[in-house]
């Protein structure tokens, strides 16, 4: 792993604290993800303690500590989602696509994780995968949106 790439980082964002959470978001845009090395080497660089990165790291939904999938589905479990059926649409995910959670297919595309709240309580429930909100979830909506991206037709 190439941790020189993280040089211009901390030189266009700093190495004070105040700026950890957006050279983590850089660092997760080069490597996908925040390996424990990536992780050490922040710390390093910005006079920190790992512990500290770590804590921020583990603290925050968006940072991911292992690799993950080409497409990153993000289901939402919020109180409005979970009452208009976000458990039968995990289900149909983990059934579909021969995941649990965290894990990555075994065709290397998705990678599912439960989320807190996507934000979009009118659309329950609903799913994020990559930038893309699909909302009003079924079993066919589902299916449909993830068999759309296998084909390269989606986000």
């Amino acid at each position: 792993m190439n941790l020189e790439l993280l040089q211009p980082v901390f030189e266009s964002v700093g190495r004070n604290e105040g700026a950890l959470i957006s050279v983590l978001q850089q660092a997760q845009d080069i490597y996908g993800y925040l390996p424990i090395e990536v992780l050490e080497y922040i710390a390093q660089n910005m006079g920190l303690t790992t512990a500290k990165v770590l804590g921020v790291t583990t603290f925050y939904a968006q940072f991911r500590t292992k690799p993950v999938g080409k497409h990153l589905i993000m289901l939402c479990q919020g109180t409005a989602c979970h009452v208009n059926g976000s458990g039968m649409i995990e289900e149909i995910i983990k059934e579909h696509l021969q995941i649990e959670e965290g894990d990555i297919s075994a065709d290397g595309l998705f990678t599912y994780n439960n989320v807190a709240c996507l934000g979009c309580c009118s659309l329950a429930p609903a799913m994020m995968i990559g930038d893309k909100v699909y909302g009003n979830l079924d079993k066919d909506k589902t299916v449909d949106a993830l068999n759309a991206i296998k084909r390269g037709e989606g986000s």
